[in-house]
């Protein structure tokens, strides 16, 4: 084997250094000049390697190429090349000194078995990245099993790295951790929480990033902006954050309103409480007036032999306003009820749908379309009921 520290003692004798010093130093400057070897190698590969991937990348039409520059797994690669390199030239370098050398090889394996497990993390967001591309998937997020991934990576890659500083072989100290089974289980609870419940969220299609979800029992009301392994990240419509653990989700009940915003509207469901003392059959005279004062009703026939009441005509008029309305989808449920009557008197339920679902404009159309029946009441001879000691 060739001696690198001889020959640079030799050198340095030959400089007319004393052969005492000589002895001390020669493999100390040898392991310095490995290092600027190392460093210059790594530069120069760098040029090589990355420079090469990043012209083809900007040539070619695929994605994935870009990809592996942006997340710097080439870049890694390419920094493990000089740690092999050195890793290599060590045992030339260090003929005397043992200790020494143990020491610069576990140094050399740590750093070669880091920058692999950077270049690991990075193909894996890689694979998100080329997944997350495609629109089919993007309301599929596949992170929380990412970062699955990038966890087992590091915590295999901890257990190697830690194994060569103690100089164990990595399957024992595997084996000693089936010892730990129930400590690890503890410590990785939410974790493996987080993974199931991840599963079973995507597995059912019940949440997806952009959804609007309110939470029982929390603040949570907003858009899912991120699905990842711990948590579920909600802008509220204040534009405060939420943060939510997957298993809640899928342990308590949430309300997911994606059903709504797909559909062809939103529904309005409200009541107007009328004065049971106003309730009263309607006269000729009433139903005359009733059609000369509001258009929707000038051709309005009772069966024959049936007097309507003005809680009738009413209801009939708020049907015939609400289709002749462009803001109200009338292919969807449009229902108006008399509900049971209370102490606050006898409500009338009011069930449709607004074509625009945008929360601003939907609490605008619903405002003016029951500021309009308020102030319609009163034409019915009928009072809306108020509650007074």
């Amino acid at each position: 084997m060739v001696n690198l520290g001889s020959w640079m003692n030799k050198i340095l004798i030959g400089w007319g250094v004393d052969p005492k010093i000589a002895n001390t130093f020669d493999e100390i400057i040898i392991a310095a000049l490995l290092i600027v070897l190392a460093v210059g190698i790594d530069y120069l590969c760098q040029f090589i390697f990355v420079g090469s991937v990043r012209k083809l990348s900007e040539k070619s039409h695929y994605f994935w190429d870009t990809l592996l520059i942006k997340r710097k797994v080439v870049h890694n690669l390419v920094h493990a090349i000089p740690g092999i390199l050195v890793y290599a030239l060590l045992p030339m370098a260090f003929i005397r000194g043992k200790e020494l050398l143990l020491l610069s090889q576990k140094v050399c394996a740590v750093y070669i078995v880091f920058v692999l497990l950077l270049a690991i993390n990075g193909f894996i967001l890689v694979i998100m990245d080329i997944y997350n591309h495609k629109e089919v998937n993007k309301n599929r997020s596949i992170k929380g099993f990412i970062q699955v991934f990038q966890v087992l990576a590091f915590f295999i890659g901890g257990i190697v790295i830690i194994a060569i500083l103690v100089g164990k072989s990595p399957a024992t100290l595997f084996a000693g951790l089936g010892a730990s089974a129930a400590i690890l289980m503890l410590v990785f609870k939410d974790t493996i929480l987080g993974f199931v419940a991840g599963i079973q969220l995507s597995a059912n299609d019940m949440l997806r990033p952009g959804d609007w979800i309110t939470v029982p029992g929390s603040n949570a009301n907003g858009v899912v902006q991120e699905i990842t392994l711990n948590t579920v990240k909600i802008q509220n419509f204040d534009n405060t954050i939420s943060t939510i653990p997957p298993y809640t989700l899928v342990n308590n009940s949430f309300q997911n309103w994606r059903g709504m915003v797909e559909s062809g509207g939103r529904r309005v469901m409200k009541s107007i409480f009328l004065d049971l003392n106003t309730i009263k059959f309607c006269t000729p005279d009433m139903l005359d007036t009733f059609r000369k004062e509001i258009p929707l009703l000038s051709d309005y026939q009772p069966d024959k032999g049936v007097t309507p009441t003005n809680s009738q005509m009413f209801r009939i008029y708020v049907e015939r306003y609400l289709n002749s309305l462009p803001v109200v989808n009338t292919d969807l449920d449009l229902i108006i009820s008399q509900l049971q009557s209370t102490e606050y008197g006898v409500p009338i339920q009011i069930y449709f749908f607004s074509r625009n679902k945008v929360w601003k404009e939907y609490e605008r159309i619903q405002s003016d379309i029951f500021d309009h029946f308020f102030a319609m009441v009163p034409k019915f001879e009928l009072k809306v009921y108020q509650y007074s000691d």
